[in-house]
């Protein structure tokens, strides 16, 4: 059976439908609610890596929170302060991110889901 990890946060409707999707499917599904289990940088890093994506690419810059802490889509920072920043601040990740196997996609829009299984 395959079996997907999805990180997100159960209130948001896109990571709910992406969750539906994965059930309707018949995947197995271990769920990471990353405000309450922050993925380590470790982690993080994987993802994006697969996605091949920079860590800027899974921050809500349009979150308050981003502003409060005044930062910048044009700030220039490494991926590890990127990282260390989704780390300090799990509220910033974007979500849902659904890994199967070796696969890694955000699920914006859910139906992304459909590209990574098998």
């Amino acid at each position: 059976m395959t079996k997907a990890i999805i990180y997100h946060n159960p209130r948001c409707s896109k990571s709910r439908c992406s969750l539906e999707i994965l059930k309707d499917k018949g995947v197995e599904i271990e769920e990471v609610h990353y405000l309450e289990r922050t993925p380590s940088k470790a982690t993080l890093k994987e993802l994006c890596a697969l996605m091949s994506v920079s860590p800027l690419k899974i921050i809500r810059t349009g979150e308050t929170l981003f502003k409060e802490l005044g930062l910048s889509k044009s700030d220039v920072k490494t991926d590890d302060e990127w990282l260390e920043i989704l780390v300090t601040h799990p509220k910033l990740i974007e979500r849902p991110i659904i890994k199967i196997g070796d696969k890694v996609v955000l699920g914006r829009p859910p139906e992304n889901v459909l590209s990574i299984l098998p």
